[in-house]
């Protein structure tokens, strides 16, 4: 019996421990679902969509960036990246890692550790996670820029305040085809920021700002910072060379 007893305290302390941990959870989840999940929007494809994308990308000025051939940056201070873009390679650095990707051609990659080059068993899941890096860190950079890209979709989008938003989505390619984004623009149809419905995301509708811009040499524009929620998304060390 007292066996017995002891085992349903000890039952009963971790229930309390578990719900301890979770129920604050699951309330901060549920206010959080409630307050910002928002269905996807229907939108009109067509020219007045495509149209919207265009004053965006002039107001981004996306003849500068179709010619800038290197794009350095740091993503979060965890990240660093070296992206030819007529080479279509990216030099992808984080901890003691650094692979030189092959966008064209993963098998191309090559691996480095500690500045050796690397071929053992693991080296294709560092060329993959380099591959996941790249395609989540580049996106908080250049996405505006990607609106006419193959596979995209775009609508043309009346918000409740009844302004004009473009809704893209990504029908195929990256990390996660079926992506949507509402992308919301200033008066000067530059983005600041967007709507997320994502499937790493739970929630969907997210907004995420897209602010302090810079223009680098080669007169391309890119955001430094991004507001998620509380959570902040910085890209440092910004640079764009022309060809």
């Amino acid at each position: 019996m007292a066996k017995q007893s002891r085992l349903r305290k000890t039952l009963k302390i971790i229930g309390g421990v578990i719900v301890f941990f979770t129920l604050p959870t699951l309330l901060l989840f549920g206010f959080m679902y409630f307050k910002y999940n928002e269905d996807l929007p229907t939108g009109e494809q067509g020219i007045a969509a495509d149209q919207l994308a265009t004053k965006m990308l002039n107001a981004l000025n996306e003849e500068a960036y179709l010619n800038t051939d290197y794009i350095e940056w740091t993503f979060k201070n965890r990240h660093q990246y070296k992206w030819y873009k007529s080479k279509n390679t990216c030099e992808v650095s984080w901890e003691s890692f650094t692979v030189i990707l092959d966008l064209e051609n993963q098998q191309h990659s090559k691996v480095f550790v500690l500045e050796q080059e690397y071929n053992g068993i693991e080296k294709q899941d560092y060329i993959k996670k380099a591959e996941g890096y790249f395609n989540n860190d580049s996106f908080w950079l250049v996405a505006p820029y990607k609106v006419f890209d193959a596979g995209v979709e775009r609508r043309l989008v009346k918000t409740e305040d009844h302004k004009k938003a473009l809704l893209v989505t990504y029908t195929s390619g990256g990390s996660t085809p079926g992506d949507s984004y509402l992308w919301h623009l200033d008066q000067n149809d530059k983005p600041k920021s967007f709507q997320m419905w994502v499937e790493i995301l739970p929630i969907e509708g997210l907004e995420a700002t897209w602010e302090n811009w810079t223009t680098t040499e080669s007169g391309a524009q890119f955001p430094t910072f991004h507001k998620l929620l509380v959570l902040g998304i910085e890209l440092d060390d910004v640079v764009g060379l022309a060809l």
